[in-house]
């Protein structure tokens, strides 16, 4: 089979979804298909082009697999409502001129979101080529946008809510990553046709938990004394640092804790937030900031950790699903959770005893939970256990990837039949 992928990031990049996708085209490749990637010069660690990679437009590389052409990626602040989409729209655009002229023939097309601007080019290549198209939503935009206040104006969103309601009409299938997600996507297919709308073409294809890439970098020892941990209880949020989590909680956390000599709490990772966290915790002795670390390090950031937090903001559980609460739990480390009630992620907590969770937002609560993990004895690692067992049911990436062939296959006996 040949597939043919629209992608923002893919390895050396090191954002999550370009992880996700680099591993999946590995899988692939592994069983003989031929795929050829569209993605972004690497950029995504400082939101600038990193060094010594060309500038060009566009630039083609051939690999044992198939191909890779990577763009320019017009770098961009989150911050700049403005900026950041119109670098999505250069983007995209640059996408369809290295794309479209190709005249070979492909088995599948499929076009990951954000942004959700690649949806269109991605229908456009598979009509092109005469493939069927495949939506993946890792995100669902403009929704998180929207609960986060960086996207406002009533002409505005109804304008996004309507390119992204037509994305799914017009592919084939739409995969998400959770039921939750797929709850908020088939609402909106059914809101837009009625009684006409397809809303079994919504398919439910999670992430994997790379459990063994965890288990192979997991030196915690070697991260704790390289950022000056000692044999404290280490509680840490490590993830992208933006605006999507709610970090103040784990600063309000950690000044609650200040005094103590055998807590410290940590964040690790960058992002436009990060800046405004590190002036709020001046003068707090137990609160350490890491820079994101490459990928081939996650085990080590994980295991480093005793307790983990995932502070969700209240809304955005059903459209988006954040990847490193798997892997969290794939290390084997308990979660303290901030999540909407009803989320799928509290559901899991719940059903699998594998930490504690909390209302979004509640910062007192927050708080709380937090304690009951640090100072219990057997119970951290009760939950840990249950946390890798969980993940360990779950595919590997070559299932994963398996999941995503067999849907191109029933897609195209479907429109042959």
């Amino acid at each position: 089979m040949r597939i043919e992928v629209l992608c923002p990031h893919f390895a050396p990049d090191s954002a999550p979804t370009g992880v996700v996708m680099t591993a999946i085209v590995e899988a692939w490749a592994d069983e003989g298909h031929r795929v050829d990637i569209v993605t972004s010069i690497p950029w995504y660690s400082n939101h600038a082009i990193e060094h010594g990679w060309s500038s060009k437009p566009i630039q083609t590389e051939s690999t044992e697999w198939g191909s890779i052409t990577r763009l320019y990626p017009f770098p961009s602040n989150k911050e700049n409502l403005w900026t950041r989409a119109m670098g999505f729209g250069g983007f995209t655009a640059l996408s369809l001129a290295a794309a479209v002229p190709r005249r070979r023939s492909v088995d599948a097309v499929m076009a990951m979101s954000p942004p959700l601007t690649l949806g269109a080019a991605g229908r456009l290549i598979a009509w092109r080529r005469r493939a069927p198209f495949v939506f993946n939503v890792q995100d669902v935009f403009p929704d998180v946008a929207v609960e986060l206040g960086v996207i406002n104006g009533a002409r505005t969103i109804a304008a996004l809510e309507r390119l992204e309601r037509h994305t799914y009409q017009m592919a084939d299938a739409v995969t998400v990553l959770s039921d939750d997600l797929r709850d908020n996507v088939t609402a909106k297919l059914a809101a837009g046709r009625g009684k006409d709308a397809d809303v079994s073409k919504v398919e439910v294809i999670p992430n994997f938990v790379d459990v063994e890439r965890i288990d192979a970098g997991g030196d915690g020892n070697r991260y704790r004394a390289e950022f000056g941990l000692g044999d404290r209880l280490v509680v840490m949020y490590a993830g992208n640092v933006g605006h999507s989590q709610s970090l103040d909680m784990v600063i309000a956390a950690a000044r609650r804790f200040n005094g103590r000599d055998d807590v410290v709490f940590v964040i690790n990772g960058n992002g436009v937030a990060r800046a405004g966290l590190e002036r709020a915790a001046s003068g707090l002795d137990n609160m350490v900031f890491v820079d994101f670390l490459p990928p081939e390090r996650l085990g080590d950031v994980l295991s480093a950790g005793d307790v983990h937090l995932v502070p969700l903001k209240a809304g955005l559980s059903r459209s988006s699903v954040p990847s490193k609460f798997y892997s969290i739990l794939g290390a084997g480390r308990p979660v303290v959770a901030a999540v909407d009630a009803g989320s799928e992620l509290e559901r899991v907590i719940h059903a699998n005893q594998v930490g504690i969770s909390v209302h979004a937002d509640q910062t007192e609560s927050f708080i709380a939970a937090i304690p009951t993990l640090v100072y219990a004895h057997s119970t951290p690692e009760r939950f840990g256990a249950n946390g890798r067992k969980f993940v360990e049911s779950w595919l590997s990436p070559a299932g994963v990837a398996e999941r995503y062939i067999d849907l191109f296959n029933r897609l195209n006996s479907a429109s042959t039949t």
